[in-house]
């Protein structure tokens, strides 16, 4: 679960993180007033959307008085803001934050995410702050510091200590430095969050240290803990389809491609992506029903697979244990006739009942084209939504 910036400080201000003043607006006229409230020289009028690049994309300016404020958030409210991470559709702009202007000296990098090697949380810090870290990654990879963080114990002192060292922080601010991050990191763990990023992590001309950007993705199934942080979900920010889905308690993901794909299991779900592209095809979402599936849920699966009006193509890829190919085959059945499909739909049935499942698809009177194995079923795929 994805949240705004403005929300995310707000919860770090909690963990003794410190944010710039800010106030959100959803106006013109309020984004002055913020200016007005704010009193300092220069405020910065940023755009809340769930994405990165927001500056690049026009989505950050600074205004010298309320009125240029007022100006600025007339034009940006309303608009399609295209970032790399928004994909060429852009998101609409219905939120801002205005926030006061700070003495910019340096800026660092600071992030918190699950390093799958080791199976532990890892903190980085990076030098290159204002910069996306796939950047620095890819480009000057020894720039980026890491730290393991044991779990139940934490990030440690001279842990901390060390990361604002090799930033080249001033020696009298790397105390102020370690409690930061050491906040950082309590906070990141208390929220169940997957990332936290600071980008950049402020040094002002006067000494400070800040937090004048944050990213927090929380982890959805740790939500039951945290039930007060349902009211942060925008849907707005999300994918019509995904938000349909997860109604019905599918795990769901909307991609560019042009074959659908039904399957049960995420490992299985994740090699059908894989074969599909193999084949010179693309995959239109990754779509899990789950092991034990009922015919309604596979009927809802189907119908929201067909609501993607880039399908071209629909591939069944069903393993039979817990679900039974039976009733899988009936609610695809069921659901094509309810909606009309009129697109090819590939199906491979493996496991239990599965002579069962293959003989309701070939009596249906809907045209199925059957696969044996997955190769088989990816190439048949393929050649349905190419023609």
């Amino acid at each position: 679960m994805k949240i705004h910036e403005y929300q995310a400080k707000e919860l770090l201000k909690q963990y003794g993180v410190p944010v710039p003043n800010g106030i959100v607006a959803r106006t013109a006229d309020e984004a002055e007033a913020a200016a007005m409230e704010l009193g300092t020289d220069v405020v910065v009028v940023k755009a809340q959307i769930h994405a990165g690049g927001r500056g690049k994309g026009g989505g950050v300016k600074l205004a010298k008085s309320p009125e240029e404020a007022k100006e600025i958030a007339s034009s940006m409210l309303g608009m399609n803001l295209v970032t790399h991470q928004t994909g060429p559709e852009g998101r609409e702009v219905k939120t801002l934050l205005i926030e006061e202007g700070l003495p910019i000296d340096r800026e660092f990098y600071l992030g918190i995410t699950l390093d799958r090697a080791t199976g532990k949380n890892v903190f980085m810090a990076s030098s290159e702050g204002g910069t996306e870290i796939e950047e620095v990654a890819a480009a000057t990879p020894e720039k980026i510091l890491k730290e393991t963080i044991e779990p139940g114990i934490g990030l440690q002192p001279f842990q901390a200590r060390k990361l604002a060292f090799g930033l080249g922080l001033p020696k009298e601010l790397i105390g102020q430095a370690a409690k930061f991050m050491i906040s950082l990191a309590n906070a990141f763990e208390k929220m169940d969050a997957t990332i936290l990023e600071i980008n950049p992590f402020l040094k002002t001309t006067d000494g400070r240290l800040i937090a004048l950007d944050a990213k927090v993705n929380f982890d959805s199934n740790a939500m039951f803990r945290h039930k007060d942080y349902a009211e942060l979900r925008d849907l707005n920010e999300e994918e019509p389809l995904e938000i349909e889905a997860s109604k019905s308690h599918l795990s769901y993901i909307k991609l560019d491609g042009n074959i659908g794909c039904m399957v049960n299991g995420a490992g299985l779900a994740m090699a059908t992506m894989d074969i599909i592209k193999l084949n010179g095809g693309e995959p239109a979402n990754f779509l899990d029903v789950g092991g034990g599936a009922s015919q309604e849920r596979v009927e809802d699966a189907f119908r929201i697979l067909l609501a993607d009006e880039n399908v071209e193509a629909v591939l069944i890829n069903i393993f039979g244990g817990i679900v039974r190919c039976d009733m899988v085959a009936k609610g695809v059945v069921e659901a094509a006739k309810n909606l009309g499909v009129s697109i090819p739909i590939v199906a491979r049935l493996e496991g239990t009942n599965v002579e069962e499942g293959r003989r309701v698809l070939d009596e249906s009177g809907i045209n199925i084209i059957s696969a044996v194995g997955m190769q088989d079923a990816a190439q048949k795929a393929v050649a349905a939504a190419s023609q």
